[in-house]
């Protein structure tokens, strides 16, 4: 059987760009924002942060705060008809 070659980040060139007014470091506030469980979120990727990154594929969609796991958040997605768990850092968050 064949393997797939890349990881996460494969065919993602586009999807993991930032802006360029974007660029730089990372905003203290938005690394360190914190969220209530229940509360919408909008999944958006930060690029320069690896840590709690989702799979990309979950990029633009909206769940809802489950749990707080650590520093990270369990968000509840729905991906087509199954209903799928996330753990993702606050950077990556964004109130829907």
């Amino acid at each position: 059987m064949a393997r797939r070659k890349g990881g996460n980040r494969r065919k993602t060139r586009s999807k993991l760009r930032r802006n360029v007014n974007d660029k730089g470091k990372v905003s203290i506030k938005r690394y360190f924002q914190s969220f209530k469980i229940g509360e919408r979120v909008c999944l958006d990727m930060n690029p320069s942060v690896h840590k709690g990154m989702y799979f990309p594929r979950f990029h633009g969609n909206n769940g809802i705060i489950k749990n707080k796991r650590g520093q990270c958040y369990v968000i509840e997605i729905k991906d087509k008809t199954k209903i799928k768990n996330l753990i993702v850092h606050p950077v990556h968050l964004k109130r829907f």
